[in-house]
């Protein structure tokens, strides 16, 4: 834990913000333990209460793991969107843009981006999780459409389009935390903002240009 987190968990409780204040320390317990590690204890000791002290807010591990996905959630639609909202409105820059947005969450979190991923202990179909990631995915599906001129989830061809989009910029955002392009090294080390949008403008929906 960073001396700056470590300051707002023990600030979050003392202000009576447990449950932030066990939000913080669980991101931080999943950082350093990842998920075989994760425990309510050591989200507890972690955060400085008693280890009985969650039970007032999360039910267990997995009602705990479930509100820090929620979380998690609504970061990777936010950097989504700040990403296009510093971009040009045009419809391939948008689309390019929340691209770029998805890969920086998860080359940034890479444990918040596997919990929401790669991880079946959250019980995803709970409401505080599923709106922001709901949202998260309409991001996509606005830019497929808006690219289409459609509504791409009405239509076969359009599903195609917003499958391809995303399994190429989840694929590459799992790749690059795997570190395993290997023959892209020199590339991302010169450039990886260049090398990552140069691989985003190969998949434009109904754009040949890349």
């Amino acid at each position: 834990m960073t001396e700056e987190t470590g300051q707002r968990v023990r600030s979050g409780y003392h202000h009576g913000g447990l449950r932030e204040a066990l939000l913080l320390a669980a991101e931080q317990e999943l950082i350093e333990k990842g998920i075989e590690g994760f425990t309510l204890r050591g989200v507890a000791k972690r955060a400085g209460v008693s280890h009985a002290a969650p039970a007032h807010h999360f039910r267990d591990t997995s009602d705990l793991l479930t509100a820090l996905a929620a979380v998690a959630a609504t970061r990777f639609r936010d950097t989504m969107k700040q990403r296009q909202a510093k971009s040009p409105g045009d419809a391939r820059s948008q689309f390019i843009a929340s691209g770029q947005g998805y890969i920086e969450f998860a080359l940034d979190n890479p444990a918040l981006f596997g919990l929401m991923f790669g991880s079946r202990r959250p019980d995803f179909s709970s409401e505080e999780f599923s709106r922001p990631s709901f949202e998260s995915f309409m991001v996509l599906v606005k830019d497929v459409a808006d690219l289409r001129g459609d509504n791409a989830l009405d239509h076969v061809e359009g599903r195609a389009d917003i499958l391809t989009a995303w399994s190429l910029v989840h694929g590459l955002a799992n790749l690059l935390i795997a570190g395993r392009l290997r023959f892209l090294e020199a590339d991302l080390k010169a450039d990886r903002d260049g090398t990552i949008l140069r691989a985003l403008e190969r998949v434009v929906p109904g754009d040949r240009r890349g």
